[in-house]
């Protein structure tokens, strides 16, 4: 028997599959821990990849 396999998941055009990454503000607070911030990609939200829009197909003569 063969196993099922799952599709290959939809990666992000915009992000690449790396949908967050932690960007250093610069310099550090008292304790000395470096001060960052997490970004995530505008176009999937930080998920890394992106839901497929099929067309809206009218049929003809309608």
């Amino acid at each position: 028997m063969t196993d099922r396999t799952r599709p290959a998941p939809r990666i992000c055009p915009a992000c690449d599959g790396f949908a967050s990454a932690a960007i250093t503000l610069g310099g550090r607070d008292r304790h000395g821990h470096l001060r960052t911030i997490t970004a995530h990609c505008p176009a999937c939200h930080g998920t890394g990849t992106r839901t497929t829009h099929r067309p809206l197909v009218i049929p003809a003569g309608r």
